[in-house]
């Protein structure tokens, strides 16, 4: 984590990820990688109950816009879908060694008006940098299912957990 910086959990707020491949080498750089994260990010989102708001894969390093998640804490999912992602490239004996950097970087959005800010960066990210022309032509990110109601392989704006959470509370 950068000198300074603290994590606020338990507030209730949404969270804005990013963490990177192991010395921002271009780790991503393949599809079937990309792929291989989203996969796991699911898993992720199903296990810890939290809802994804945005995200996109980039061939370095990852930003995601989630929300706290019912069990355990973004910390955790973090950990769990680089450890997913690192043993399932060792198993299949893909990739070998240190895959991604130790840390990440985690920012509270305090505002409605930051949430679209982070969105937004996240989705004009790899025209940024010269990865794609336009935002929906990059297929790792959450913009389709922004701009054209497609399901990525990532269930944005599920709020199911939440949900049951309040109707269990009301009794």
């Amino acid at each position: 984590m950068p000198w300074g910086l603290k994590r606020y959990y338990g507030t209730g707020n949404l969270h804005f990820i990013t963490w990177s491949c192991y010395r921002r080498w271009p780790l991503l750089d393949n599809p079937a990688r990309r792929d291989l994260l989203l996969a796991a990010l699911e898993l992720m989102r199903v296990r810890y109950r939290f809802a994804v708001i945005g995200y996109v894969v980039m061939p370095e390093h990852v930003h995601l816009l989630i929300s706290e998640p019912l069990i355990g804490d973004p910390s955790k999912i973090v950990q769990a879908a680089k450890l997913s992602v690192s043993r399932r490239l060792a198993i299949s004996g893909e990739f070998s060694g240190r895959f991604w950097q130790s840390r990440f970087y985690d920012f509270n959005l305090w505002s409605p008006q930051k949430e679209v800010e982070k969105l937004n960066y996240m989705h004009r990210n790899p025209v940024a940098r010269g990865l794609v022309a336009s935002p929906e032509d990059w297929r790792w990110s959450s913009y389709r299912s922004y701009a054209y109601g497609e399901p990525g392989l990532v269930r944005v704006n599920d709020w199911t957990w939440w949900l049951e959470k309040i109707q269990r509370r009301a009794g």
